[in-house]
């Protein structure tokens, strides 16, 4: 995709930036904030740099580890806050934040229900599925790939899925290994420039909401120094409207999979084999 950046501008002026998976992390204030703001939550500082949360059931845990491995932010769900976690959910330091945003909003949302909100019947659940937002956004399907994917129209973002067996506590230890895999780059399969992975039995309306924001076409604020390198020749950039100088973040929760505010038309049938996501092991 050619760039449309504009010629004239300062380094650190706001500027719209599509697709927004290519767009660079931006900053995680709106990730941030919907955790300092969680009710109960409490929050730990470690090392000066390392952040850590806990709900207050004691069932989740959320580090922003910066300088771990993958950097970025790690959530996990244990039934039993002393036992082996359910679930784990990681997106990598270059992650758009956007999408671990509207990860993070509905999780801390529904927990205290166990996100009985979220499942059929209540009042936020929607039915729809990263299949469904994938297909519904004409991304197409590498044929005999294994794991199964999916590429977007520009084939710089790719959804993948582990099939066959895999022992449900190896992508708990590796998450190279979990079972839905989210990542965008010049080549997203074999040198992404992020990466995000979900665990088979992460809640399906979780990732739902990260994968609307993943899948939307529509730009995103930043500031034009922060566009990475390798990915400007392939991004649209325009200077915004006066009215578009928002928080990006209240734009990514308005997408996420349980907010209704916005009709979504309905959606093609989706790759069967992308379809099914299993819920959790156990329920209270």
């Amino acid at each position: 995709m050619p760039s449309t950046e504009p010629r004239t501008r300062a380094a650190d002026a706001e500027v719209l930036v599509s697709p927004g998976y290519l767009a660079g992390p931006g900053p995680s204030t709106a990730v941030f904030n919907i955790l300092d703001n969680a009710a109960g939550w409490t929050k730990t500082v470690a090392f000066g740099t390392d952040t850590y949360y806990t709900s207050p059931c004691q069932r989740v845990r959320v580090a922003n580890p910066v300088e771990s491995h993958y950097g970025g932010w790690t959530v996990s769900y244990a039934e039993d806050p002393l036992g082996v976690p359910d679930w784990i959910t990681t997106f990598d330091r270059n992650t758009p934040s956007e999408i671990v945003a509207a990860f993070t909003e509905p999780l801390v949302d529904g927990l205290h229900n166990n996100f009985a909100d979220y499942l059929s019947g209540g009042k936020h659940h929607t039915g729809t599925s990263p299949a469904s937002l994938i297909a519904r956004h004409g991304w197409q399907p590498v044929h005999g790939s294994q794991p199964f994917r999916t590429l977007s129209p520009d084939r710089h973002a790719a959804y993948q899925m582990q099939v066959g067996w895999l022992h449900e506590y190896d992508e708990l230890i590796s998450p190279a290994k979990s079972t839905w895999h989210m990542s965008a780059g010049p080549d997203p399969v074999f040198a992404p420039a992020w990466q995000a992975f979900f665990s088979r039995f992460t809640p399906q309306h979780l990732i739902a909401a990260s994968a609307a924001v993943f899948t939307d076409p529509a730009p995103v604020l930043r500031t034009a120094e922060h566009i990475p390198d390798r990915h400007r020749a392939l991004v649209s950039v325009t200077l915004p409207e006066p009215a578009a100088l928002v928080p990006r973040a209240a734009a990514a929760l308005a997408r996420s999979a349980h907010v209704r505010a916005v009709p979504v038309p309905p959606s093609p049938a989706a790759p069967a084999v992308l379809a099914p996501h299993a819920g959790p092991r156990r329920q209270r």
